[in-house]
């Protein structure tokens, strides 16, 4: 009998095109999503709300 294990994934996601496609393709391969972004005290406050809300769309 093979056991089966959930499958996790940490993105580094920053909001932008090419983490949020990781992202999307992540999630269509039944993957466990985490996704991690920082703040490092820039203008990046606005990718932040962007990583923020389309995290929770992928849930």
């Amino acid at each position: 009998m093979v056991k089966e294990y959930n499958k996790k994934a940490i993105i580094l996601f920053s909001g932008g095109l090419d983490s949020t496609t990781v992202m999307a393709l992540a999630k269509s391969a039944g993957y466990d999503l985490y996704a991690m972004s920082f703040d490092y005290t820039q203008r990046h406050i606005f990718e932040l709300e962007a990583a923020k809300k389309i995290a929770l769309a992928y849930g």
